[in-house]
């Protein structure tokens, strides 16, 4: 393992001389300047995150320590009895509890900004003029 641990450091510490020794180092302004999407940025990047992003974060990091406090479980699977499976079964159905109680409070919802200028249940295209122009060209 020793032998593993210094060939991998020794790699990594040739490749980052390599890099620096070969690579060209010429930055300039273009280069250097923040690129959105093909368009030069004329005002400041950082925009303010919604707090509905932190919270996907939050519930994925509950979900995900839910899985990994279950897995000891799974593997061991063959030892345990029917303790056990009630302790789990119990720890899944209280996560359970609080996720179906975060899906009614709404938390989850994220706000579209893209609805924000259409009237509800109103077409962005105006199907029926469409159709009367297409009507009066076919007569």
């Amino acid at each position: 393992m020793t032998l593993f641990i210094l060939f991998v450091s020794i790699i990594a510490l040739l490749f980052l001389f390599i890099n620096l020794v070969f690579a060209p180092h010429n930055p300039y302004q273009e280069k250097d300047s923040m690129f959105e999407c093909g368009f030069h940025s004329f005002q400041q990047s950082r925009s303010p995150f919604n707090i509905a992003f932190f919270i996907y974060a939050l519930v994925y990091l509950l979900l995900d320590l839910e899985i990994l406090l279950t897995f000891p479980f799974a593997v061991s699977e063959y030892v345990n009895n029917v303790y056990g499976l009630i302790i789990t079964l119990g720890f899944i159905i209280i996560i359970t509890i609080g996720f179906v109680y975060e899906l009614g409070k709404g938390a989850l919802k994220i706000p579209s900004k893209q609805h924000t200028y259409t009237i509800k249940n109103q077409p962005l295209i105006n199907i029926s003029y469409i159709n009367t122009e297409s009507a009066k060209i076919t007569k």
